[in-house]
């Protein structure tokens, strides 16, 4: 146990010392979230007025925003490991008394701490859109962020392990980075959609993600608006799921792909 918490805080740290020492990598991983939110927001928001009345669409997106500030950091986890494995720097951190649980572990949590304080920074920009925030909204989001992160960074691992380049890794993540952005309903509710992409979205652990940081920020909206709020919520057998639920969700999802992220990488070394 000793060996797999040492691997853990060696490796996250190792990670963090890598993305503050990358700035191109800071400025680009807040680039494309701020320009989806000025582009769908300049051209989308009368329609999605009508979609939810209530809220614009400058407040509806802007929490799916965040949690894909968090997706991209977390699932290019996995980005590392490929780099130390073409570059043989994996060898000798697996011929280190380090354990390989542990290893994963400090992979996906130095990613999730990256994409946590990204989450938290983009913030800063709330007031300026018109989104309400409170000191008691942000110490809520906080541990749903680090849920979040965490269960997405064992996405990126999982597929790490697989891979033995970066430029496949790029490209296998691309093609799944932008279905499971698009069909989390960070842009639309994903209650009034085809049924086919319906649930691809249930079964999508970004959705539920999605849904408890916008339920956070749009609590007031939501229940002034009774129960045409539902409307922005996610339904799952015609039940509207609470905060509570879709973080319980999260997890789940989180400890199954970690667990498998772990196998696996032990396995293909």
């Amino acid at each position: 146990m000793a060996d797999v918490f040492l691997g853990t805080w060696v490796v996250a740290y190792r990670e963090l010392l890598r993305f503050m020492q990358e700035r191109t990598r800071l400025f680009s991983s807040f680039a494309m979230p701020l320009l989806f939110l000025v582009i769908f927001g300049a051209g989308f928001n009368r329609i999605i007025g009508a979609m939810t009345p209530g809220v614009n669409f400058i407040q509806f997106m802007y929490p799916g925003i965040i949690a894909m500030t968090v997706l991209m950091n977390s699932v290019m986890s996995g980005l590392s490991i490929v780099w130390d494995r073409e570059f043989g720097f994996l060898k000798e951190i697996l011929v280190a008394p380090l354990g390989r649980s542990g290893i994963v572990l400090g992979k996906a949590a130095g990613s999730a701490t990256v994409a946590v304080v990204q989450g938290i920074v983009m913030l800063v920009l709330a007031p300026f859109l018109g989104v309400s925030l409170s000191l008691l909204m942000v110490i809520q989001l906080i541990p749903m962020l680090i849920i979040i992160s965490m269960s997405l960074s064992g996405l990126g691992v999982l597929i790490a392990s697989r891979m033995r380049s970066q430029q496949g890794f790029q490209i296998v993540i691309q093609l799944i980075i932008f279905p499971m952005m698009f069909l989390s309903g960070v842009f639309f509710p994903v209650n009034n959609v085809p049924t086919w992409m319906e649930v691809i979205s249930k079964i999508n652990p970004l959705t539920y993600g999605v849904d408890a940081i916008r339920r956070l920020f749009l609590s007031k909206e939501i229940a002034a608006m009774g129960q045409a709020g539902n409307t922005i919520g996610v339904t799952v057998l015609g039940h509207t799921m609470t905060i509570l639920e879709d973080v319980l969700i999260v997890t789940i999802f989180g400890i199954v792909l970690m667990s498998i992220a772990v196998w696996s990488f032990s396995k293909q070394e």
